[in-house]
């Protein structure tokens, strides 16, 4: 167990001498963020640093090794960004503590997708763990659907998952109507299909194709049974062993590298991938498959082991977080913030008709590395925030059989 930093607590108000507001000098701590490179991005740590008054360290890894060193040693960070279907893990784990919303400056502004589960009352609620289903801390201590002024996580960024494909080589299809999962298993795209290699993800692409299928069904597809898990590895070893798959990606920039070199035609994808493909100059769509998306959330959570001058550091910065600036910034790589209408000030009209309702691009937009990435002209596949989120097939989720179907993941890559 890594032994805690110790920190020194200073408080000072400093008068200026004009009739400039006062300045008031931060507390000396170290916040350690641990979490992905999603959100951890050198501008928003600088920005974070600037206007809250203290130093932050980012350490941003992937997806599985953040779960793991978090899990097992929460003595290791302070806060913790990444995907809802670690929540579970992390508290069973007791790796990290509630969080008081009457501490969340923004808390009443946080839309209905994470409180209900659904971010209008018509909208699907998804298969698997739905947000709302692991936020509020009962009084028994478990994670369930009444709402408490106790979370396990505070909500930010969220957004949905399908597929990307290349429409120089694939006919486009028609959002929500020919679009489909089945499309991952199709025999004519046999050689040039990728998958994204996360256990936790990539199962869900390959349940859902092979069910729009029809290869299989199932009963609950978030909560797959021992019997429905080995159903569909054999599919997904026999559609290998016959050369179906052309890679199994592990970062953004690879799937990006997959597209660009042709090795892939059609593969899971993420929306950052997306645009960077556009931008080297491959048509590629990402879909809105009528069986409906995969869904994610973003967690910030707080460690067990924060307390002190650093926990009341760590709320200040989820409090940042929500105040505007990040959300702006996020939405310029196709994500979505919790409380989206404090941040559309700080975006131009343009941005939000793009982004937010889906309509078509009036000026080219920049990405949040400052280059175009929306030509004039262009619409977000998939339509406005409220469509996409009314459409959801299931959320990421660790199952109750996660163990069994990471074995049989990591030996479907081994046969």
């Amino acid at each position: 167990m890594v032994t805690r930093r110790s920190f020194l607590k200073k408080a000072s108000v400093v008068a200026a001498a004009t009739a400039a507001p006062y300045v008031f000098s931060r507390s000396k701590v170290t916040l350690r963020v641990m979490g992905t490179h999603v959100t951890l991005q050198e501008e928003l740590r600088q920005r974070a640093m600037k206007e809250l008054g203290f130093n932050i360290v980012f350490e941003p890894k992937g997806s599985a090794a953040v779960l793991q060193k978090a899990a097992s040693n929460p003595a290791s960070f302070d806060l913790y960004e990444q995907w809802s279907d670690s929540i579970n893990i992390l508290w069973q784990a007791r790796a990290i503590q509630p969080i008081e919303t009457e501490r969340l400056k923004y808390w009443d502004e946080i839309n209905d997708l994470t409180k209900k589960g659904r971010i209008v009352p018509s909208a699907k609620l998804g298969a698997g763990d739905s947000p709302n289903k692991i936020l509020f801390v009962q009084p028994n201590n478990q994670l369930g659907t009444t709402e408490t002024n106790r979370i396990s996580f505070m909500p930010y960024v969220h957004n949905v998952d399908s597929f990307g494909y290349n429409t120089n080589i694939i006919q486009r299809g028609e959002p929500y109507v020919t679009e489909s999962w089945a499309w991952l298993l199709d025999p004519k795209y046999k050689g040039k299909v990728a998958l994204v290699n996360a256990p936790t993800i990539g199962i869900f692409d390959a349940a859902l194709a092979a069910s729009g299928q029809g290869l299989m069904s199932f009963g609950d597809i978030g909560n797959m049974t021992i019997a429905e898990i080995d159903q569909l590895f054999a599919i997904l070893t026999a559609k290998k062993r016959e050369g179906h798959f052309s890679g199994f990606w592990t970062s953004v920039p690879q799937s990006v590298d997959f597209m660009v070199s042709g090795r892939a035609h059609i593969q899971s994808m993420f929306s950052p991938g997306v645009s960077a493909s556009k931008g080297k100059g491959v048509p590629v769509t990402y879909a809105s498959p009528k069986e409906g998306y995969r869904a994610w959330h973003g967690v910030m959570c707080l460690s067990s082991k924060t307390n002190g001058a650093v926990k009341d550091a760590a709320y200040d910065y989820m409090n940042w977080w929500l105040s505007g600036y990040p959300g702006a910034f996020i939405a310029r790589q196709g994500y979505y913030i919790s409380n989206p209408q404090r941040s559309r000030p700080l975006m131009s009209e343009q941005e939000w008709n793009y982004w937010y309702e889906g309509q078509e691009a009036s000026v080219p937009l920049q990405g949040t590395n400052g280059k175009v990435s929306v030509k004039p002209g262009e619409r977000r596949d998939g339509g406005s925030y409220i469509e996409r989120f009314s459409n959801i097939a299931v959320w990421n989720t660790v199952m109750d059989n996660y163990d069994y179907s990471l074995d049989r993941w990591y030996a479907f890559l081994n046969s």
